[in-house]
């Protein structure tokens, strides 16, 4: 880890396209601003530890016999490759869909 002391006004550059400006500080707190591309998540550690959370509640291990169903595929023929490949490219928002 990286400590270092900055005061208001100052900044940090990271990577060259992100820069953290500390914009003020008051008693334990400090504002701070960041500027970063679009694409560079940004979060509070609460908040990206509730999205973990959410996103490992919504994975559902199911049985092969349960995917088939949910794709309706009659497991019991011997050649439906081809059908279930092609349902298999629908099916994940299909099985990972929290139920509300």
């Amino acid at each position: 880890m990286l400590v270092l002391t900055r005061k208001k006004g100052q900044k940090l550059i990271i990577n060259d396209n992100i820069e953290v400006t500390i914009l003020e500080t008051r008693g334990d707190n400090v504002k701070i601003g960041i500027s970063a591309p679009r694409n560079v998540s940004i979060f509070r550690e609460e908040i990206y530890e509730e999205i973990k959370k959410a996103n490992k509640e919504s994975i559902k291990e199911i049985s092969l016999p349960e995917f088939n169903n949910a794709i309706n595929i009659d497991d019991s023929r011997k050649d439906f490759t081809s059908e279930y490949l092609n349902k298999l490219k629908s099916v994940s928002t299909k099985i990972n869909k929290p139920d509300k």
